[in-house]
């Protein structure tokens, strides 16, 4: 049976109305669902640490920025809008010290309540807004008077007004504008981590190397390798996200079809499958988990020496030529691309 999709008619802004809503860091997710919400009619604040590079940005958004215990102290509805990795110390230090009985902790990504690193009272709502988007297309998708599809969850709900809250919030977002679905924390982590490990981010990043260092090292240009194993990817991947995968074997040639049906399957076979099936058991036994939090807690060394390994691959320096040949590609950087909070 499909599941039941929320939209406008049933997420209430009146819920919110009267209510102070903190939004912690004002990074991609942040900032988008601040000043959604703040043009929404609802009152908005925003917490973040002292010292912030993004408290001057806040504040010329029109927000009154706080100090993130203050913010909690001053909210009803409280939104943690930072790293997995530095929700723990920020609960423990600025959030838990600040919330009182009736108060709603909101998250848009369940790690830290699913993995229990963070460990709220039994007296608080806890919920989970998730817009499948970026912040940016959050934002842009809003001001067009369209919205991105969300999920909502609820952990606790000792108000008994939880799943109001989260369908509110998502409202104010856009999100009932374009549909939501109601998950679980523990599904939406587990699903999300497995997504990005398997295909979205390590499956098709890896999956893009080993084709270009097959065809380089067969002797084949290295630009002809990046055009066809990188650079086209995304006509595929379009198309397939604006009419799924048999959509997308509509409009490419029959060649390209046969190839598709007929190889693919050797080259993504019941071996990957295997091993996506362990990476889905790491995640759900929590051995994933544990691994990037002591990851983070050790000083993120392998993280960052793996993400240096990348950086010096050759298809970077390749592509990095070829995208300048390209006056209609954004020119984007990777230093310093984490997400303010």
């Amino acid at each position: 049976m499909p599941a039941k999709v929320y939209t406008d008619k049933d997420g209430d802004l009146k819920y919110l109305k009267n209510k102070t809503l903190a939004v912690l860091g004002f990074g991609s997710q942040g900032h988008a669902h601040a000043l959604n919400l703040k043009d929404s009619g609802l009152n908005v604040i925003i917490g973040l640490y002292k010292g912030s590079k993004s408290i001057p940005v806040a504040k010329e958004k029109g927000f009154k920025v706080y100090e993130t215990g203050e913010a909690v102290k001053r909210a009803d509805i409280i939104m943690v809008a930072l790293p997995d990795t530095k929700q723990p110390e920020v609960y423990k230090s600025s959030i838990a010290p600040n919330l009182t009985e009736g108060k709603t902790l909101l998250f848009s990504h369940g790690f830290a309540i699913h993995f229990k690193t963070v460990v709220p009272p039994k007296d608080v709502d806890v919920i989970l807004v998730a817009p499948k988007g970026p912040g940016h297309i959050v934002r842009r998708q809003y001001l067009e008077g369209k919205g991105v599809p969300a999920i909502i969850g609820v952990y606790q709900n000792p108000s008994k007004g939880a799943k109001k809250a989260a369908l509110a919030w998502a409202k104010g977002i856009g999100g009932t504008r374009a549909g939501v679905l109601e998950t679980t924390f523990k599904e939406e982590t587990e699903t999300d981590l497995f997504g990005e490990q398997t295909v979205l981010c390590g499956g098709a990043t890896a999956l893009i190397q080993a084709g270009y260092e097959t065809l380089v090292e067969a002797g084949y240009q290295p630009e002809m390798a990046y055009f066809e194993c990188l650079h086209e990817l995304k006509l595929i991947v379009d198309l397939i996200n604006e009419a799924g995968i048999s959509g997308m074997r509509f409009s490419i040639s029959e060649t390209a079809k046969w190839g598709d049906v007929s190889v693919g399957p050797k080259i993504i076979d019941s071996g990957t499958k295997k091993r996506m099936k362990e990476a889905l058991k790491n995640i759900q036994s929590g051995k994933f988990a544990k691994g990037w939090i002591r990851e983070y807690q050790g000083g993120y060394k392998r993280y960052n020496a793996l993400l240096k390994k990348g950086e010096k691959h050759s298809i970077e320096k390749v592509g990095a030529r070829l995208r300048g040949m390209m006056p209609w590609m954004q020119r984007r950087s990777v230093k310093g691309a984490q997400a303010s909070y």
